[in-house]
């Protein structure tokens, strides 16, 4: 039977293509000249758009996004259901039990942000401060730089606490600054991609609290592969992306807010900026507010079946086997590229990030003939740094799906090769 079912939905995929393909051709056969030239249209079709869509392999090693896992990529072309659909809620159900499990959380107002990454950081900034008020930032790589610009330009008053690429803030020097600026924020990223670094989090939770101010949290690059506990490390807002180690398309961003935090948005005196992004829409959407679910806005819904599958297969293999198998494979590929005689970004072992790893650019060498080298010849992604970083460093990310031996390997290789390859100044 299930046989069956599955040659009749082939052969019924093939009629809607062949169907398609007819009527394409039948449409530009058949319409008359002389119709086609009174056409009232000033604008053609363009020719690339009546061309099949071509897109090239890429073994994506970068920062992100990773490759997508077949079974991630069949779980996002399953039909399309409708957003306020009864089973739509119960996988939004799903992904919000997903988060919670991988934020280590019991937070109740725990959604996932219908865009990116960068869409969470808003939404975390937008619901959370107001007009006029003070936020900390910790800048020590592009994304404290982000949080600071957006936070600007929503009229609040940022604050900037500034490192070096590759360096951390102590506690010490966070705890001078809460207690010189008295924020109502303070951010810090978990994860920098952009300079390879995993940032401590142990006791800052505590520490802003002691001053009356929340903890906002960036792991985007980190969730997944290096060790985060929300509840237990007392942070308030803590937003990731779908398309790291989680292996779904880039798109949607869980995020998670705490009591206190709660109580901070849902008695702010004004309405946060950005309506697709309030807080108090979204946890009704999400059901996190115990009223009966009303519109706010058309989620993304194959990327919320992705985001599904993504976060089964963690619970699957399981958050410690995860972060142990990202640790162990990040110190089998810095072992390799010592060997090859090329310098990590990072200096301190400890404070190494295990998904995306920083190698200094080599003396003598342009990173981007490296990465183009590499491109060319092994179709794979590897990176040039990005804001601060760049021109200091190359990006290489083994993440989820891609965080294997054989790909680490691969990186080696490649590397390798180019180093061999590309001309190396003689300045």
């Amino acid at each position: 039977m299930q046989r069956a079912l599955i040659c009749r939905g082939a052969l019924l995929a093939q009629q809607v293509a062949l169907e398609s393909s007819l009527t394409t051709r039948i449409s530009s056969v058949l319409v008359p000249r002389s119709y086609r030239a009174m056409s009232s249209l000033t604008v053609p079709a363009p020719a690339s758009l009546l061309l099949p869509l071509k897109v090239p392999y890429r073994l994506m090693l970068g920062p992100g996004p990773s490759n997508v896992p077949p079974r991630i990529l069949s779980a996002g072309g399953r039909p399309i259901i409708g957003h306020m659909h009864k089973e739509m809620f119960e996988i939004m159900d799903d992904i919000k039990k997903g988060i919670q499990y991988a934020f280590q959380t019991k937070n109740e107002l725990t959604m996932a942000i219908s865009g990116s990454g960068h869409a969470a950081m808003e939404a975390a900034l937008y619901n959370a401060v107001e007009r006029g008020e003070t936020v900390l930032i910790g800048v020590n790589g592009i994304w404290g730089e982000r949080a600071a610009d957006i936070s600007e330009r929503m009229g609040a008053d940022a604050k900037r606490l500034v490192k070096l690429p590759g360096e951390c803030f102590t506690l010490q020097e966070i705890e001078q600054a809460l207690s010189k600026h008295k924020p109502v924020l303070f951010f810090i990223t978990h994860g920098e991609s952009s300079t390879g670094i995993a940032h401590p989090l142990d006791g800052l939770g505590a520490l802003c609290h002691k001053y009356n101010c929340l903890l906002l949290v960036d792991s985007v690059a980190s969730l997944g592969g290096a060790p985060i506990y929300m509840d237990k490390q007392e942070i308030d807002i803590l937003y990731s992306g779908s398309q790291k180690v989680l292996n779904a398309p880039p798109g949607t961003a869980p995020i998670s807010f705490s009591e206190r935090a709660k109580q901070k948005i849902f008695s702010r005196k004004t309405k946060p900026v950005s309506f697709y992004l309030d807080m108090g829409w979204l946890a009704n959407y999400w059901g996190c507010d115990g009223k009966p679910r009303v519109y706010h806005h058309t989620g993304p819904v194959s990327g919320f079946f992705a985001l599904r599958e993504s976060l089964a297969i963690l619970a699957e293999q399981g958050l410690e086997n995860n972060w142990k198998h990202h640790q162990e494979m990040a110190l089998y590929l810095h072992q390799g590229l010592e060997k090859l005689g090329l310098k990590l970004f990072v200096k301190d072992k400890n404070l190494r990030l295990p998904t995306v790893t920083t190698i200094a650019v080599p003396e003598g060498y342009d990173w981007r003939d490296i990465t183009a080298y590499i491109m060319k010849n092994y179709s794979m992604e590897i990176t040039g740094g990005l804001g601060p970083s760049v021109g200091m460093v190359l990006r290489v990310g083994l993440m989820g799906y891609n965080c294997t031996k054989a790909n680490a390997d691969l990186v080696l290789q490649a590397l390798g090769d180019a180093l061999q390859h590309c001309q190396k100044s003689k300045v």
